[in-house]
């Protein structure tokens, strides 16, 4: 594995868990959202995630390298498929004329959980940014001595 493409897998994981992050945020401020229609709802929505392994396959089967070390990629943003809370409340002026009310899919604790968790992704990543950086110094100093 080439030296710098520890760089290159650590930076794909935190734009990775960067994308997390900001769903989370995103599901959190709209947790409490109201709306008249079940079609208008907010609905949580989640990143798909996947190894880069078409390219390193690829590179496997050009290069022969049988480990090589992949990245990960944003596949896409999934919409849950939860079915959204609903309330009798005929007295809300969002009220559908049947007097309920719809909220999102969001589950706070589950995204207080993710959030957490992409968090800690993310501080693993710099710390392996970090360490990497810290001995290519150490090799480079090796020679000055």
């Amino acid at each position: 594995m080439p030296s710098f493409k520890i760089f290159d897998i650590a930076s794909s994981g935190m734009a990775a868990q960067t994308v997390r992050l900001n769903l989370v945020a995103s599901n959190l401020a709209n947790a409490e959202t109201v709306s008249s229609s079940i079609n208008n709802t907010y609905r949580s929505r989640q990143p798909v995630f996947a190894a880069q392994l078409k390219d390193a396959l690829g590179q496997r089967v050009d290069k022969g390298q049988a480990d090589e070390a992949v990245g990960v990629e944003v596949l896409g943003v999934v919409e849950s498929q939860t079915p959204m809370r609903v309330e009798y409340v005929p007295s809300h002026p969002l009220a559908n004329k049947d007097g309920y009310i719809f909220r999102p899919n969001v589950n706070p604790i589950e995204e207080l959980t993710n959030m957490m968790s992409a968090s800690r992704s993310y501080q693993d990543n710099t710390e392996v940014v970090n360490t990497a950086k810290q001995l290519m110094l150490q090799t480079l100093r090796m020679g000055q001595a």
